[in-house]
């Protein structure tokens, strides 16, 4: 059982020189010097690391505001000494056999809304002493896809990575009470946006405590993010990072997809969010016909709050999903030529080929999961939850990364914290705001010092790398410093955690098991004596 729990708690250590076996023992956290043989499911991923053939140099922005080294933008961020880790580096009990009851949640939204919402499951459980329920995940209220939990994630990866930390069962099991079999009705709760953690160990302990198991949902967005206990921002990391574990298929799916990619070298993978509802969001119409507009504004008014949105304003202040046009013009500014391999994650591109033409003319090699994807699988599951978890795995394993509107993507935000947690990988973040007067200029005949100047903009951006986190940035975006750690660190806050820190941790299992086991043995025997 140790090897499935290795690479969920072993720290990851990073270096100034990356190579492949370098990220392999990232990705697996030393599992197999420590435990021995790896699991099926931890060979897939290992299958999936190893895919991983980019440069293994790492890129610092230049002096010069007008300099972009490609060639070095395909290795990863400078780490400045350090490396993702979220195991914990003080006291961590382990979790009691007997908890306050059993915790249910109902994770609504897309993948990436339910995979941080799982991540606060965790926590909120974790907070309350609560044995946790497999969560649910919301079967209507995105992409009509009834796989649940069970159908995405490794179940029992998940389990066991977190069983350190807290308790899960599949479901609530039944008790028997004065000779009868009786079910737990979990008392049904809507827990208030972005709750603190104050409110969780009150309201929701009392509930609990009450009826044996409280049912949270809606579950999106429930706790709030910025807590000052590290400890407890290490476990989201754990969850998010190591326990959450696509299935073994989709796993050796995405690795067939990236294998691929990469038989002609560097790729990268670009989220192009201009797309119906992210358009309808923004309140960016006036660049569509007559007909798209009214298709965009009947989608927003049965969608999100009537507001009055105007183009010209809202494309000024960067609000706006950067046109695949613009995107475009970005690469080529940056020094990106035609031959330059581009996997697009993206659902059905609002507008049609109109707006793709003016990109394809400048990248033709351009591909997405149902191109690569020779087993059918994804296009049999097109309105799926496979598809998602397919595209967020081959962006996870980029050499690069670019999303085109981050704003409220979970996808975009997830895959950025992730790819700076799995080794400060190359991501390309524009600034829209920057951009938008440059490209309004361009637009209106001001041409001069265009490429300049969007060079000038893309260099004051981190690239990846370790940066301070500043509202409105997500915890999920950014995980630093929390997981992260230096091997050499002056702040004792950042020291990294121990090296034995799992066999530490197994300990503390072993010995509450076994106190929990002297005491219901001293009270059986209590009652025989009696």
């Amino acid at each position: 059982m140790r090897s499935r729990l290795g690479d969920a708690m072993a720290p990851a250590k990073r270096g100034g020189a990356h190579n492949r076996h370098h990220q392999l023992k990232q990705l697996s956290g030393g599992v197999k010097r420590l435990f021995g043989k790896l699991s099926v499911a931890v060979i897939v991923l290992v299958i999936c690391t190893l895919s991983l053939l980019s440069s293994t140099k790492t890129y610092k922005p230049p002096a010069s505001p007008s300099k972009i080294s490609v060639k070095n933008l395909w290795g990863t961020v400078a780490s400045d000494g350090w490396r993702p880790s979220s195991a914990p580096r003080s006291d961590w009990p382990p979790p009691p056999n007997e908890s306050n009851g059993y915790l249910r949640v109902r994770c609504n939204g897309g993948l990436n809304q339910q995979r941080t919402a799982i991540c606060n499951a965790v926590l909120a459980a974790r907070i309350m002493n609560a044995t946790l329920v497999l969560p649910e995940l919301d079967a209507n209220s995105f992409w009509h896809d009834d796989s649940g939990f069970q159908g995405i994630y490794d179940v029992e990866h998940f389990v066991n990575s977190l069983r350190y930390d807290v308790r899960i069962v599949e479901r609530i099991p039944e008790i028997r009470k004065n000779g009868k079999t009786k079910k737990i009705k979990a008392f049904q709760i809507r827990p208030p946006r972005d709750a603190p953690v104050s409110w969780y160990t009150t309201e929701a302990l009392q509930r609990m405590k009450e009826h044996g198991a409280i049912y949270l949902t809606p579950f999106s967005h429930r706790l709030a993010e910025e807590i000052d206990m590290p400890e407890y921002q290490r476990l989201r990391c754990r969850v998010n990072y190591h326990a959450l574990r696509f299935k073994p298929h989709i796993m050796k799916l995405s690795n067939s997809i990236v294998s691929k990619l990469r038989t002609q070298g560097h790729f990268m993978a670009i989220h192009l969010r201009f797309e119906m509802d992210m358009l309808s969001f923004a309140g960016c119409f006036d660049i569509f016909n007559p007909e798209e507009q009214m298709i965009l504004k009947k989608y927003r008014k049965e969608n999100f709050k009537d507001k009055d949105l105007k183009y010209s304003e809202r494309r000024a202040i960067g609000k706006c999903p950067l046109t695949p046009e613009e995107v475009g013009l970005i690469l080529r500014s940056m020094g990106f030529d035609n031959s330059t391999r581009i996997y697009l994650a993206a659902g059905e591109l609002f507008g049609g080929e109109r707006f793709m033409k003016p990109f394809r003319s400048m990248f033709p090699r351009l591909e997405n999961h149902k191109t690569v994807d020779t087993s059918g699988e994804i296009s049999e599951n097109t309105q799926g939850l496979i598809g998602s978890a397919v595209d967020y795995m081959v962006c996870l394993l980029s050499d690069i990364f670019m999303p085109t509107y981050d704003g409220p993507s979970n996808f975009a935000n997830n895959l950025m914290g992730h790819r700076q947690y799995y080794g400060f990988r190359t991501t390309l973040h524009p600034d829209r705001k920057a951009l938008a007067p440059i490209f309004i200029d361009r637009e209106n005949g001001r041409t001069a010092g265009f490429e300049e100047a969007v060079r000038h903009a893309m260099l004051k951006t981190n690239f990846g790398g370790p940066h301070k986190r500043v509202s409105p940035e997500s915890f999920y975006t950014n995980s630093w410093p929390e997981c992260f750690c230096q091997t050499a660190a002056t702040n004792p806050a950042h020291k990294c955690p121990p090296e034995n820190i799992l066999q530490i941790l197994e300990d503390q299992l072993e010995n509450e098991g076994t106190t929990n086991s002297d005491t219901a043995q001293s009270n059986l025997t209590s009652v025989e004596e009696n």
